[in-house]
């Protein structure tokens, strides 16, 4: 059975409700308005929402809501969801970048391969307002999307053990930046001074799902202005 949207169980605790069946950049708008309707009717309930490119996972305390309880809200919820509600478009945030290959070390080789100079390349990056699709792979983690086919990547054949935090990055058709120093196989393009994800912060991480991304190139002095860290990107 194909029908979409669709409630799938999660566990004892948890339903999946699965809107589309293919990643497609207007899946966004339908998600989040499902989210907010969520928070709406689960009240306390409400354990967590987990969107992404096509579900929604919701977190619910079994102790206040049985599982078929849950799924007859959701069913509900989704017979309300409008297209007027599904339009609602989320916050835009600046992230300033220093695009250099000192800290973006591919850029050299992706401006080559897609014959661009490297400022080409970089106001391609740069002129699109990214969707963030997804948090995920290390807290903070925002997948974005989508970038200028001209600029499509894959991922690197041997990732690297070290990529410093704030990196920004493409794979395929994505981008994103690196909240934490982690191994990382995306192809880096410069880095951001924006402290991406922080324990002590009420929202840890800067960006959240449905939130709309605008790269700002800035030069080296701004990044250092704002507490970027210039070390070199290991090329390894």
């Amino acid at each position: 059975m194909n029908a979409y949207p669709r409630i799938e169980n999660a566990g004892i605790s948890a339903w999946l409700v699965r809107l589309f069946d293919r990643i497609d950049e207007n899946n966004l708008a339908s998600i989040m308005a499902l989210y907010r309707k969520c928070e709406e009717a689960f009240g306390p309930a409400l354990v967590d929402l987990v969107p992404s490119y096509t579900t929604l996972l919701v977190h619910y305390d079994p102790r206040l809501l049985g599982p078929e309880q849950a799924r007859l809200k959701l069913q509900g919820l989704l017979a309300e969801l409008s297209p007027t509600e599904a339009s609602h478009a989320g916050s835009l945030k600046e992230l300033p970048v220093w695009y250099d290959p000192t800290v973006g070390p591919d850029l050299p080789r992706l401006a080559e391969k897609n014959a661009l100079s490297l400022d080409e390349l970089i106001e391609l990056h740069a002129a699109t307002v990214y969707q963030v699709f997804a948090l995920g792979f290390a807290p903070g983690f925002a997948f974005m999307g989508s970038v200028d086919p001209r600029l499509e990547a894959p991922r690197l054949a041997t990732p690297r053990p070290k990529v410093y935090a704030g990196s920004v990055a493409i794979a395929g058709r994505q981008t994103a930046a690196y909240p934490s120093q982690s191994p990382g196989g995306w192809n880096l393009l410069g880095r951001t001074p924006i402290a991406l994800f922080d324990h002590s912060r009420e929202q840890m991480s800067h960006l959240q799902v449905g939130d709309r991304v605008q790269m700002v190139p800035i030069n080296k002095q701004e990044f250092l202005r704002l507490g970027g860290n210039p070390t070199p990107q290991e090329d390894a």
